[in-house]
């Protein structure tokens, strides 16, 4: 789950770490008024969507009076904002966070996330603060320092101190930065994270170090223990189908410019099947897995919200039966379909517990469903579908 920055600055805060003074506004009036009650210029006035390079694509102005404060908000609110992490149909900015200027001296950069590889959390900094990480781990990695955090051991004073050096921070700096980290990292560990970013972290010209920027993400597993965060849900930042896919416990993803519907029990597979339409020719539409223990009513749920997509041109679904039987997916399938009018060509191709039975009922239900005898030949049935 993303939250917004100002969201995420409100954390921060709980946790005593330094953040610009500022305020989210939802309209001019009130961009104005968070702008008065700072009581100084600049401030700074900052699109408030779920991606990054925000600043980039012309969402994060600096005002230097209360003119330019009207003038910016009325520009930003309102507008679709494109980014690298948006596509190219963009978000519309529907809320700000109006901040403080700050005299920054130098721009660093700051993060936490957990590496599977190593099963330790792990934090990233580097001094090319205000760059894409990707760019700055492309171009130059000797500026990209990591360390690795046992979970079970926490931060310890001389990891945090590494972090430091290796920003090159002077003592004065170290000091106001070392509990700023722990505190950072106790956030990170407390909220079940599964991202914590700071880009820029800044360093002022008084030798403060403040949190600019602030992006947070949890794990959603973990948001049971959360009920703060999940009140910071956004919908509207959201797609419609993956909305209604949560309702249901069903992990739907849906992606750009695709045409072919998929449905598959178990991620590893579903990343399978979608290479498999890659190849056939075709592009998946989105990734959907219904789980190993889903029942007929999940997967009637996954099966409508697919056809609910007007890019799906066809759907290929692919289970192998284990905790999931192949009865239960069909029987599943021809609910949803009763109820659903299908436009589009049905695949399905099943393997496991109960697959004759399974494809039984599919091929007496009436409905135009084609059952493929395996996965190369469900392969080039998606490949005719993404001909025709």
């Amino acid at each position: 789950m993303k939250i917004h920055e100002y969201q995420a600055k409100e954390l921060f805060q709980k946790y005593g770490i330094p953040t610009p003074r500022g305020k989210a506004a939802f309209s001019v009036e009130e961009a104005k008024a968070v702008a008065a009650e700072l009581g100084a210029f600049p401030v700074v006035v900052k699109a408030q969507i779920h991606a990054g390079g925000r600043g980039k694509g012309g969402g994060v102005k600096l005002a230097r009076s209360a003119v330019e404060v009207d003038q910016i908000a009325g520009q930003i609110l309102g507008m679709t904002l494109v980014t690298h992490q948006t596509g190219p149909e963009g978000r519309e900015v529907k809320k700000l966070l109006v901040e403080e200027g700050l005299p920054i001296e130098k721009e660093l950069y700051l993060s936490m996330l957990p590496d599977r590889g190593s099963a330790k959390n792990v934090i990233m900094a580097s001094e090319a603060g205000g760059m894409d990480i990707e760019e700055v781990a492309a171009k130059t990695p000797e500026k990209l320092i990591k360390i690795y955090v046992d979970p079970l051991l926490g931060l310890q004073g001389y990891q945090a101190r590494q972090v430091a050096y290796g920003l090159n921070m002077e003592p004065e700096v170290v000091k106001a930065f070392l509990p700023m980290l722990t505190k950072l990292y106790k956030m990170f560990v407390d909220y079940d994270c599964s991202l914590l970013e700071i880009n820029p972290l800044i360093i002022t010209s008084d030798k403060r170090v403040i949190a600019l920027d602030a992006k947070v993400n949890f794990d959603d597993n973990a948001l049971f223990r959360h009920k703060d965060v999940q009140a910071y849900r956004d919908l509207d930042e959201e797609d419609p189908f993956e909305i209604e896919a949560s309702k249901y416990n069903l992990n739907y993803i849906k992606l750009p410019g695709g045409n072919i519907g998929n449905m598959v029990n178990g991620a590893g597979l579903a990343m399978a099947t979608m290479d498999v339409i890659q190849l056939a020719g075709a592009s998946p539409a989105n990734f959907l897995d219904v789980g190993g223990g889903a029942s007929a009513e999940q997967v009637e749920n996954g099966f409508r919200i697919i056809l609910g997509d007007p890019n799906v041109k066809g759907v290929l679904i692919n289970i192998f039966g284990g905790i999931l039987r192949c009865d239960i997916l069909a029987e599943g399938v021809v609910q949803a379909a009763k109820k659903v009018e299908i436009k589009v060509p049905i695949i399905v191709r099943m393997e496991g517990t109960n697959v004759e039975k399974g494809r039984q009922i599919l091929n007496e239900s009436g409905l135009k469903i084609t059952v493929a005898t395996d996965l190369a030949d469900a392969a080039q049935k998606v490949a005719a579908v993404a001909k025709a």
